[in-house]
């Protein structure tokens, strides 16, 4: 008895996701345009040339498969074959390249934005704290208007006739 499908539930797949080919792709265009980039890949590529122009010159001409008379026609090609295929796989490079400059611009302007704000909260809590300081400290009393508020009424103690006097009994 045949199994019916069921529909609340994903199906298997036997095909990867393109994202994943893509990405490949991607990764190896990006080792290409790496590869081409660099000294060695001019080396090897100079020396190519040089053994192949020597062997098609030097050789006897049984040996050679490139006629110099024609201006190494199949080493002309060959380059051309090798240009045709990096140009494209370079500019691809430099678009990915692209594509994860703008994600990071993204992000760090969010992060600023971020960081703006974390900052204008602080400075606004920087002044409520200084308020509330110079709140306090106009409200403070110093020593010097404590002595005076003592003195006053140590004054007005003595001066007040009716009241008892500290130490005698009444």
């Amino acid at each position: 008895m045949a199994r019916s499908p069921r529909l609340d539930a994903p199906g298997r797949t036997t095909t990867r996701p393109r994202a994943t080919s893509r990405d490949r792709f991607g990764r190896f265009t990006e080792w290409v345009a790496r590869a081409m980039g660099t000294p060695a890949f001019l080396l090897i590529l100079s020396l190519f040339c040089v053994v192949w122009i020597l062997w098609n010159t030097l050789m006897p001409d049984e040996l050679r498969f490139d006629d110099a008379a024609l201006g190494f026609t199949a080493l002309t090609l060959m380059l051309s074959l090798q240009a045709s295929y990096a140009a494209p796989l370079i500019l691809l490079a430099q678009n990915r390249q692209d594509d994860r400059d703008r994600v990071q611009i993204e992000q760090d302007r969010q992060r600023a934005e971020r960081n703006l704000a974390d900052t204008e909260y602080l400075a606004r809590e920087i002044v409520a704290l200084r308020m509330s300081l110079e709140e306090r400290n106009s409200q403070a009393v110093t020593r010097d208007v404590l002595r005076q508020e003592l003195k006053a009424l140590l004054a007005e103690l003595e001066d007040a006739p009716d009241r008892p006097r500290p130490g005698t009994a009444s």
